[in-house]
């Protein structure tokens, strides 16, 4: 499932959808330095690949992040209320420190998963 050549292998291991060799980001994921968690390379160091295809290309990857948001929450209040047994508030407020604490994740993973809707793993170019 995690092996070369499929969409998962790329979005578990930072790396280039076509080639799966280059990183995408440039620095490792920080909880504490959210502006270097996001920033990317121009083109993949291997096969050469554009990574911002046009301008606002990564606008689309706010869905996919919204979506992440939602089970995120889903799940948090689930546990939270009831397999945990917390009030409402407590259930709520433990979602609120849930996305927060995940917010820089889900902003990669999100950027991460809209590129590999367009781009396709070439076995040639890794």
């Amino acid at each position: 499932m995690f092996k070369k050549g499929t969409k998962l292998y790329s979005i578990a291991n930072n790396k280039c959808p076509r080639c799966h060799e280059g990183e995408f980001f440039k620095e490792r994921l920080s909880l504490f330095n959210f502006e270097k968690t996001l920033r990317l390379h121009e083109n993949c160091s291997n096969c050469d690949l554009k990574y911002v295809m046009e301008p606002s290309f990564f606008y689309g990857a706010m869905y996919i992040n919204y979506g992440i948001t939602v089970a995120l929450s889903i799940a948090t209040f689930l546990i939270a209320y009831l397999f945990i047994g917390l009030t409402l508030l407590q259930s709520f407020l433990a979602i609120i420190a849930i996305l927060i604490l995940l917010t820089p994740i889900n902003l990669r993973l999100a950027r991460l998963i809209w590129i590999s809707f367009f781009v396709s793993y070439e076995a040639e170019k890794g």
